[in-house]
């Protein structure tokens, strides 16, 4: 696009993700939702060249841009290594790349700067060019609360060295909008883990610049709405979501024919087991869970890696393979949506509990780490859509845990709450709707020159 000397430019709005993990999808999904309803304006969506490889490809007026250099990882630098080589390089790439996306729009000067909360350095850009700048928190909003308190929770439990031992479960009680939560389901680096690594300190950052931003957009769902908590807190709150249901990527490629496997399979009758991309069982805990699994007798789709299954007992895929199915990877949305499945066995990270939820399955949890022990607690206590293994898997408890969700009374309470909350977040994203006028406020509030 090439201005004229007699037009005032479209807006133009350059949205930064954080490009690891599940973060970069919702942010992906809410620029495709933005350039829909906004077809005048230009988006620019920036992130690593190997992230931008993956996504589904557009066209119109959102553009696909790489940061201008990446990042040498050596071939065998380790994923925290790789995270914190690109926060300490972050500032200067996003500034390049937001005027890289002027050059990329025919000269068309960025007039908004949207990023994933995680890299909110992206402020000084925004701040530096005269421009609004909007954040977007992708994962749990309560997660983020808890940040955004932590100078409190440290001085309250500063003079226990042993903080999980003593205060585990104490509630947070003194805190609005985490009554709910106990200490021991906080993310790391908050009051227990390591407060210095640069991953904490960059969160801790984060909460002390959000104040600014002139909005924050949530991901949430019906059950889980923020509150005026949120707003005394952070200024003003978008909850607006899930955020990837907003545009939908097309359906991922079944390469492993999950789906005609489960075909075959009797109504809410299958286990489905994942854990995520970097969310990994210990090997105790994986060799009890394929012991729960032979022992419970119920047909299960299991992705695990391959690299990842000498953990398992021996001769388990053998003995149970006439009612289990092991694959690499597997289509999570278009599984979770299959009439055969009866309980999701999950890490509970936010993409995939909202995807459970979604699709209207109850779950098992198993957090692991950052913000899922909050989001199983959530699921357990607040929303009532599963239950949580606490102490970790083993196999009686599986076992029972399974039984009670695929033939108890507690799993068709759970399902039946599953469907309520998939109802009132479907209304929320019709016209009229909580989520429906937050996006449109946001569509306003990025695109006014």
């Amino acid at each position: 696009m090439v201005l004229s000397s007699d037009s005032s430019p479209p807006p133009h709005v350059a949205l930064f993700a954080f490009p690891f993990g599940t973060h970069v999808a919702p942010l992906y999904a809410l620029a495709r939702a933005l350039a829909t309803a906004a077809p005048a304006a230009i988006f620019s969506f920036v992130s690593l060249a190997k992230t931008l490889e993956s996504l589904p490809r557009t066209s119109g007026n959102l553009h696909l841009l790489a940061f201008e250099e990446e990042m040498p990882d050596g071939g065998s630098a380790g994923f925290v290594e790789v995270v914190d080589r690109f926060l300490d390089s972050a500032p200067g790439k996003i500034l390049s790349a937001a005027k890289a996306a002027s050059q990329n729009a025919g000269g068309v000067p960025v007039s908004c700067v949207v990023s994933d909360a995680f890299v909110w350095m992206a402020d000084f850009v925004a701040e530096e060019m005269g421009v609004p700048w909007v954040t977007v928190f992708p994962g749990f909003p309560l997660a983020l609360l808890a940040h955004v308190y932590t100078d409190d929770l440290r001085s309250r439990f500063e003079s226990e060295d042993k903080v999980l031992s003593t205060h585990a479960n104490t509630h947070l009680d003194f805190i609005p909008g985490l009554a709910t939560m106990r200490v021991r389901d906080l993310p790391e680096g908050i009051i227990f883990g390591d407060s210095n690594s640069k991953f904490s300190l960059n969160l801790h950052s984060m909460v002390h610049r959000l104040p600014r931003a002139a909005a924050i957009v949530l991901s949430t769902l019906a059950g889980l709405e923020p509150d005026s908590t949120f707003s005394n807190a952070l200024n003003r709150t978008l909850p607006i979501g899930p955020l990837n249901f907003l545009s939908p990527p097309p359906p991922t490629p079944d390469k492993e024919n999950c789906l005609p496997w489960l075909d075959s399979h009797e109504l809410s009758s299958v286990v489905y087991i994942a854990f995520g991309t970097i969310s990994f069982l210990p090997p105790t805990e994986l060799a009890e869970l394929a012991h729960g699994l032979e022992d419970s007798g119920v047909p299960f789709l299991w992705s695990l890696k391959e690299e990842m299954r000498s953990s398992l007992p021996e001769g388990f895929v053998e003995r149970t393979r006439s009612r289990g199915k092991m694959v690499n990877w597997a289509p999570q949305v278009s599984v979770l949506s299959h009439a055969a499945i009866g309980v999701f066995v999950t890490h509970n990270g936010w993409n995939s509990t909202l995807e459970s939820i979604m699709a209207g399955e109850v779950m098992l949890c198993r957090p692991i780490f950052a913000d899922q022990r909050m989001i199983a607690r959530a699921v357990e206590s607040i929303l009532g859509t599963g239950t949580t293994l606490d102490s970790g898997i083993t196999r009686e408890a599986f076992v029972g845990a399974v039984d009670a969700v695929l033939r108890g009374d507690d799993g068709k309470r759970m399902r039946k709450r599953v469907a309520e909350i998939r109802e009132r977040t479907e209304k929320a994203v019709l016209p009229g709707g909580s989520s429906s006028e937050s996006f449109k406020s946001l569509v306003a509030l990025v695109c006014r020159n």
